[in-house]
């Protein structure tokens, strides 16, 4: 087959290992990786790893590949290295298994892959030095153009080994292991900082796919999906729905923008039930206030009080927010719960049933930070924003910038603009209403309904607009790719970078960013509702930035955390927190309270007394999962020098970082739906979670 005409597959969600009758094994620990002192070794299944009783035993076991193994011995057995492997690190080995049928996975880092609605497909490469020098020319983009035009136009080279697909896997939705084998950092000729990642996946279509004699198949569905081309996608598409969900700030004052929200989403009802789209959007309304610890008479802090999924038409929908109405009491701050209302909708709302999913929240005022003990979810903007990009949700804020609340403005643009960025867009989906002016909110309100809406419509019906997936491939088929490239929005319309957002018109601005939106969604839900499969293993290298487009990411790092990794984790935390706020009144025992923390937490007694130790990494504070990541944590680099010239103020946001930080982990923790079991499901502590990057401490 043509190694070109692979295309990236994924979604492993059951590795189910078939072991072997193997009688019970004296408890141990695996091997240690070389240098550390907790991490154990670990390695990756090749296509046709076969698990043995023992070391040249008979025919054994097929395994999936990427099932992960940990090392608990190594053997060598007339010139071929053996190790014998568990699946947990609790002692209980499984079997042996030849060496050069695995990958040694040093970190438990995995890639994930951004929406592509807004770049070029990543070309996967088999050398490294190919992609480097690529992106080593004055003109990266220029030169991987050619290369690009004849892969995707059906032609082969050896330097590229596959290609992504067009359609988008959420991994949240649908987890998939992409493990990164090595991660190198440099600068692209244009002057661009860039991570070289070396990945192995599986691709699709290849003779050796076929499940034989030695070879097992991943637990992910066959695909059934047609070849690429308009009409079958057309067809997918036609079942595609949206949600949108008004959060709507319900204070004093705020009844003529609830009046109005409502009139717009009775409009809207009323065409798409003349378009016929009446069960293909749905929406919903949650109305938020504040603590009723400030003031009791509030009635509640959030509350949902039209869910998406159950609203029956308009009639139903104007029904159930009849009773949504401002409060007759003020609150105890200017600033509101927002944060409770767009958790509320976040978490009650069930969005796996929607293919197009939006917030919009609608408010006066700022949101109650985080560390306001009338703050309900103890989170701030950057955890909400987590929290909604894990659901694939975009977050809209219309800022109604009222004369009363003048002296908050400042303060609550900040906040929104934070809350509402996109990562497919270069600017925040924040919406300023000057002077709060109910006519300019009503013509905002409308334009997004309508624009979200014709979206879906646009599906529906098969139309070819800028925002559409029409003609996009459907992720994981077992067809030849499209002879030319697939269809993308108008770059007038649709790529935010041709259009300076300062200069636009806010309503066109709405309709330009929703209809990129749109085609993002459609693309995660075609990836969704396309089925896969997992066939054999290859190594390669991507880089993680476009290449024609250097600023926007191709992929997000993600680490697997094990439950027990983000347990030890809280534990520090929590630690580290609580000995820097006692440290405040006395900056020059800072370092002297970190040590006892450590020593308390059990970390290794040299490191706690080693002279040497200036900053809490050197502690032994985080584990050793954390070193050797591409990133540097801003709580493991800190020192005494550094705590003890920082203001008050400073250490305070530093602290109040570090406990936004243990809240937004207890809800990863609490919510079982996130963890992934590797191991199927033999030991829950080692069930893993893709946290980004950007979330670790």
């Amino acid at each position: 087959m043509n190694p070109a005409r692979r295309l990236l597959a994924g979604a492993l969600t059951a590795l189910t290992v078939l072991a072997l009758p193997l009688p019970a094994a004296q408890a141990r620990d695996p091997l240690l990786m070389p240098g550390k002192q907790t991490l154990f070794q670990r390695v990756l299944a090749r296509p046709g790893l076969v698990l043995k009783r023992a070391p040249g035993d008979g025919p054994g076991a097929a395994q999936p590949a990427l099932t992960r193994f940990y090392v608990y011995d190594r053997r060598e057995v007339a010139g071929t290295e053996w190790l014998e492997v568990g699946l947990t690190a609790k002692g209980k080995t499984d079997g042996w298994v030849q060496a050069d049928m695995t990958l040694p996975w040093k970190q438990q880092l995995a890639l994930a892959f951004t929406n592509p609605a807004n770049r070029d497909r990543s070309l996967f490469f088999a050398q490294r030095e190919d992609l480097a020098g690529l992106l080593e020319t004055d003109d990266p983009a220029k030169a991987v153009a050619p290369l690009r035009s004849k892969i995707l136009s059906g032609g082969s080279d050896p330097k590229v080994v596959a290609v992504e697909p067009d359609t988008y896997v959420d991994i949240r939705d649908k987890f998939y292991l992409l493990p990164i084998l090595g991660v190198e950092e440099t600068f692209s000729g244009s002057g661009h900082r860039v991570r070289l990642l070396e990945v192995a996946s599986v691709s699709r279509n290849d003779p050796a796919a076929s499940p034989q004699a030695g070879t097992a198949q991943a637990g992910a569905a066959q695909s059934s999906t047609p070849a690429a081309g308009g009409a079958p996608q057309a067809s997918l598409l036609r079942n595609f729905s949206a949600s949108v969900v008004f959060v709507v700030d319900t204070t004093i004052s705020m009844g003529p923008y609830i009046d109005r929200t409502r009139q717009a989403v009775k409009t809207i009802y009323d065409k798409i039930g003349k378009a016929g789209l009446g069960d293909q959007v749905r929406f919903g309304m949650v109305g938020f206030r504040s603590s009723l610890k400030g003031a009791p008479q509030l009635e509640y802090t959030a509350k949902l009080f039209a869910n998406p999924a159950e609203v029956k038409g308009g009639d139903d929908f104007m029904q159930r927010v009849a009773e949504v109405k401002e409060a007759t009491v003020s609150s105890a701050r200017f600033s509101e719960d927002a944060y409770a209302g767009v958790m509320t909708a976040l978490t009650e709302v069930p969005w796996a049933q929607f293919g197009g999913r939006y917030i919009v929240l609608i408010t006066d005022a700022g949101a109650l930070p985080g560390k306001d003990p009338l703050s309900a979810t103890g989170l701030d903007a950057e955890q909400v924003r987590a929290e909604a990009a894990y659901r694939g949700v975009a977050l809209y804020t219309l800022h109604l910038k009222t004369p009363k609340g003048k002296d908050n403005h400042a303060e609550a643009e900040q906040q929104y603009r934070v809350l509402s960025q996109h990562s497919l867009l270069p600017t925040p989906l924040y919406y300023a209403v000057e002077t709060g002016d109910v006519g300019r909110f009503g013509t905002l309100v409308d334009t997004l309904a309508d624009a979200l809406t014709e979206n879906v419509k646009a599906a529906a019906t098969g139309q070819a607009v800028a925002g559409s997936a029409q003609t996009a491939a459907a992720g994981f088929t077992t067809a030849s790719p499209p002879k030319a490239a697939p269809a993308k929005p108008d770059p007038a319309k649709a790529d935010p970078g041709k259009t300076d957002p300062a200069k636009e018109d806010p309503a066109q601005r709405m309709r330009r960013e929703a209809a990129l939106l749109g085609h993002a969604m459609q693309l995660a839900y075609l990836g969704r509702t396309a089925g896969t499969q997992a066939p054999p293993l290859f190594k390669a290298w991507i880089s993680d930035r476009d290449l024609a487009k250097p600023d926007v990411a191709t992929t997000e790092v993600r680490v697997l955390l094990t439950r027990n990794q983000l347990s030890d984790m809280q534990s520090v935390l929590q630690s580290i927190a609580k000995a820097a706020e006692a440290a405040r009144f006395e900056p020059a025992e800072f370092f002297n309270k970190m040590r006892s923390a450590a020593a308390v937490l059990g970390r290794d007694p040299n490191a706690i007394n080693d002279p040497k130790a200036t900053r809490l990494a050197d502690l032994g504070l985080m584990g050793e999962y954390l070193e050797d990541l591409p990133y540097q944590s801003k709580v493991l680099q800190l020192d005494q020098e550094t705590w003890t010239a920082w203001s008050i103020g400073q250490q305070q946001a530093f602290i109040d970082d570090v406990n936004r930080k243990l809240r937004l982990y207890q809800v990863m923790h609490d919510d079982v739906d996130r963890w992934v079991a590797l191991d199927n499901g033999a030991d829950p502590g080692e069930s893993v979670y893709p946290v980004p990057l950007d979330l670790m401490p």
